[in-house]
């Protein structure tokens, strides 16, 4: 079997977002783990439009000309890795976006994810899975939280280094655990959808 696909989803598209540090710090990671073959899948490239199909593709085919190409980018992924801002307690509204843009697209696929703000994305980690599980994909268990003193630390914009590393000892083995979660899952998966 080959080494399963996934796509490493940032989710904010703000100018000042704080995303490309842990995309950068968990496309290292994964690289240096070696069961997965990762690449970034940045929302800014795809110019969606607010979902305003008749339904989902579930059931009817989408119109939207950006909706049907996001839905043939993220088909070729056995499973996501979302780098996940928590906005007010939830997702941000781009990703919660991406996300209704599809459906079998996404289904059967494990996903896991790096998630920060002040409480370390919790809330919107919660609120991810939610939605994940509703699309029928497969949320994992574990995942890594950047959050607290920690988050601005690191975090320029409240003066903090912009280097994850300064984390690693504390960030490193939830990194470890949701990749090889991922990879199981991952595996496990595509060998169910093949049959």
């Amino acid at each position: 079997m080959s080494k399963p696909k996934i796509a490493l989803i940032i989710s904010s598209t703000r100018a000042t977002r704080f995303a490309d540090i842990p995309t950068k710090w968990i496309k290292a990671q994964a690289d240096a783990h070696g069961a997965l073959d990762t690449e970034i899948v940045d929302l800014r490239d795809f110019n969606l439009p607010f979902f305003n199909e008749m339904a989902s593709n579930a059931w009817v085919p989408s119109q939207s000309p950006e909706a049907v190409a996001w839905q043939e980018k993220i088909a070729g992924f056995d499973g996501y890795i979302f780098v996940l801002a928590e906005y007010n307690r939830s997702i941000t509204a781009a990703l919660k976006n991406a996300l209704d843009q599809a459906y079998v697209e996404w289904a059967h696929k494990p996903f896991g994810a790096i998630s920060y703000g002040s409480m370390g994305g919790a809330n919107a980690l919660g609120h991810l899975q939610n939605i994940g599980v509703e699309l029928q994909m497969v949320p994992v268990r574990n995942n890594v939280r950047i959050g607290g003193s920690d988050f601005f630390r690191v975090h320029p914009g409240f003066g903090g280094s912009g280097n994850l590393g300064d984390l690693e000892a504390v960030i490193a083995p939830s990194a470890k655990a949701m990749l090889d979660d991922v990879t199981w899952w991952a595996k496990a998966t595509m060998a169910a959808r093949a049959v």
